[in-house]
Parts: structure tokens; C-alpha cells; sequence
């Protein structure tokens, strides 16, 4: 008899023990660049966050004027104002069109637009997809990577840059 609740016992334990969870990895910041408008003046940050292999980027602006924004990562790590053309063309290393809405899919440097608030400031997280290694790779190659804001919202469809117009904010990736 005194089997029974042993067995019951144990029988229990395992079950709550299937039940228990993974804790979710730690975060940690992969690089960080000081966004910046053409004039000099302090524009926000942006952080590249992974969590085990998941990577992200998680950005703050201020001052840019309201409404959506095109929002890159650009393929070299310069921003010399005021048209800040020394970042490149968009970060691509896997040769693929432009767009969220292109078929074939897009490349690494699309993100979705940033909309900045009335008050002339946003906070948004962007999932940057690719995995860790691959995302070191490309973001911290030899030239380094930018991030840019454009003047105008990105149309998610028009090549090589989704018709965004202007760049109006720039900042460099750096790692640690």
C-alpha cells in the first residue's frame, strides 16, 4: 500500500517537471550607432539586439518630422552630411531586390518604415531575421554598415530603393 502514493508521487513530480520552461536567453547589445541629422544635431539611437540567435534592431529618434519614414541599413559605415551618400546603397549581401513587397522577397537592409509621432519622435523593433552569425557577418564587415533615415515613406516596392527620397539621418553601427 504504501507504493501507491510513492508512485503517485513521482508520477507527479516528472509531470510538473515537463511543465517547467526554458528561460528565454539574455539579451545582448551587438552594436549601436548615434543617429544624426544633416546638420549635426542629435537624431536618437539604434541597437542591435540578439537574444540567442534571434536578432533584432531596436531604435529611438527625435526631431525628425512626423509621419513614416524609410528606414535602411546602408552598405558602408560613413555618414557625411549633409546628403549622407558615403553610406553606400542598401546593406544586401544575398543580392536581392528591394521591397517588403517584392515576390522573390527582400533584402537585409529593408526594414519596415519608422512612424514618427506628432511629437517628432518614434521608438520601434525591427526583427532583423538571418541569425546571429550571418547578421555579425554582415553588419560588421571591413567598411562597416549605417543606418539611415529618409525623408519619405519607403513604397516597399521600387528598386533599388523604395522611392524614400532624401536622407535625412545617419548613423554609424558600431560593435560592442
Amino acid at each position: 500500500m504504501t507504493r501507491l502514493p510513492v508512485l503517485a508521487a513521482a508520477v507527479a513530480s516528472i509531470s510538473l517537471a515537463g511543465c517547467a520552461s526554458t528561460p528565454a536567453p539574455t539579451a545582448e547589445t551587438l552594436g549601436t550607432a548615434q543617429l544624426s541629422l544633416a546638420n549635426g544635431a542629435p537624431a536618437g539611437t539604434a541597437e542591435i539586439v540578439a537574444a540567442g540567435d534571434h536578432v533584432s534592431m531596436h531604435v529611438t529618434v527625435s526631431g525628425i518630422d512626423a509621419g513614416p519614414h524609410g528606414f535602411h541599413l546602408h552598405t558602408t559605415g560613413a555618414c557625411r552630411a549633409p546628403d549622407f551618400k558615403s553610406a553606400g546603397g542598401h546593406l544586401n549581401p544575398t543580392d536581392n531586390e528591394h521591397g517588403a513587397e517584392n515576390p522573390d522577397g527582400s533584402h537585409f537592409g529593408d526594414l519596415p518604415n519608422l512612424q514618427v509621432g506628432s511629437n517628432r519622435t518614434a521608438s520601434a523593433s525591427f526583427d532583423l531575421g538571418h541569425g546571429r552569425a550571418r547578421a555579425m557577418e554582415w553588419l560588421f564587415d571591413a567598411d562597416g554598415t549605417a543606418v539611415v533615415i529618409h525623408a519619405g515613406a519607403d513604397d516597399y516596392r521600387s528598386d533599388p530603393a523604395g522611392n524614400a527620397g532624401a536622407r535625412i539621418a545617419c548613423g554609424v553601427l558600431e560593435q560592442g
